[in-house]
């Protein structure tokens, strides 16, 4: 009798773990496929020569921002935090720097959908793998491996944060972490500290988010003061010279720069838009702030996550589109909320590389389309605002 229960028992086990061998192996396929296409197509990863190159002059105390490398002559645009990140950059080859820099943002995209699928509360075995095979042909994983990126790092890091058991002493490290390399991500500190306040101005109380604001500003702080100690000179440019230096990064019409900055300067047919961007950013800010804010209010955490991100990407001066790795919680969010028609909309949007169809190149001819180009080359912040107002819609009726 005892055998005969343990045999059964096997055999439960064997069929509920069958779903996730199906799903890791579905997974594993995808991504050799995916290694072997970025290979065949010859990426240059001419990003990650730039973090290497970062790494270099941080070593040998050469000036930061009046470096410039590879073909490209890309210059440095990350805060003086993230060139000590790249230092270890420095100890590898750079064959074995390529391959582990891809293998390791390929667990980043696992990650990047098993926290996506946390955060909606659909983080069910395999999900995480099924979603991950798929995710990573989207048109900004692609990027963002292709050029060998850390978009996909912060992502991870923004979400652990919000994916913590409330009151987790750590919530708020990656945020502040996170805008400690590149400061896109600060608008999530800006979310969570407006939430805890409101709550605190309701219940009169302490409150975690308030908890998680004053963690990422601490990890901010200390990121920051510590790239100060460590290259003062470099901090000291960046803090008062190169923050302010949005054209510096590359050209706004570029049709790889999904902000409303680039979206302005292709409709207007000029390299700076200059106030109306301005004027346009801090209406999308505000509304788009509000919306996250109002979502965590209604107990809805996801879609603030969410909404913020969006906001972020719109009213940022450059948003590249590998920077929309964040379309994958996207498409989640709205699969879990059965927005059917949407999800196909957006799927459409981040998996037909449709920005790419339009003229581009270093003759600037973004800066003389067409109306259907245009439209072309607005795709992701046409998401992004369809996003927030479905967002909109939900916090109204609910």
């Amino acid at each position: 009798m005892t055998m005969t229960v343990i045999a059964r028992t096997a055999a439960r086990r064997a069929l509920a773990e069958r779903p996730v061998l199906v799903a890791a192996s579905a997974c594993l396929v995808s991504f050799v496929v995916f290694w072997a296409a970025q290979r065949a197509a010859h990426v240059s990863m001419i990003d990650l020569s730039v973090y290497r190159a970062e790494g270099e002059a941080v070593r040998a105390g050469a000036d930061l921002y009046a470096m410039r490398t590879t073909s490209a002559n890309l210059p440095t645009t990350y805060p003086p935090f993230a060139a000590l990140l790249f230092t270890p950059l420095t100890l590898l080859g750079v064959p074995e720097m390529r391959a582990l820099a891809t293998a390791g943002n390929l667990l980043l995209v696992v990650a990047l959908a098993h926290l996506s699928l946390r955060l909606v509360g659909r983080d069910r075995p395999g999900a995480a793998l099924w979603t991950a095979a798929a995710a990573v042909w989207c048109e900004p994983v692609w990027t963002t491996l292709r050029y060998g990126q850390v978009n996909l790092l912060l992502t991870v890091a923004v979400l652990w944060d919000f994916t913590r058991r409330d009151g987790h002493r750590w919530a708020g490290a990656g945020i502040g972490l996170a805008a400690a390399v590149k400061l896109t991500p600060a608008l999530f500190a800006v979310l969570v500290l407006a939430v805890g306040l409101v709550r605190a101005a309701r219940q009169r109380t302490w409150n975690p988010w308030l908890r998680q604001a004053t963690v990422a500003a601490a990890a901010f702080a200390t990121a920051t003061v510590a790239a100060a100690v460590v290259l003062p000179h470099d901090s000291r440019r960046y803090w008062t010279e190169m923050v302010f230096a949005a054209s510096r990064v590359g050209h706004a019409e570029d049709t790889a720069n999904q902000s409303l900055r680039g979206v302005l300067a292709r409709l207007l047919h000029t390299g700076d838009p200059g106030m109306w961007w301005t004027a346009a950013a801090g209406l999308a800010g505000v509304a788009g702030l509000a919306v996250a804010v109002a979502a965590a209010l209604r107990g809805d955490p996801a879609g603030a996550v969410v909404g913020c991100a969006a906001t972020a990407l719109l009213i940022s001066p450059v948003s590249w589109s590998h920077h929309w790795v964040w379309c994958v919680p996207m498409l989640i969010l709205l699969g879990a909320r059965a927005r059917t028609s949407w999800v196909g909309c957006m799927a459409l949007v981040f998996c037909s590389y449709a920005l790419w169809w339009i003229p581009h190149g270093p003759e600037r001819p973004e800066l003389a389309l067409d109306a259907g180009q245009m439209a072309l080359s607005a795709l992701y912040s046409l998401a992004a605002a369809g996003l927030l107002f479905t967002l909109w819609r939900t916090n109204r009726t609910a």
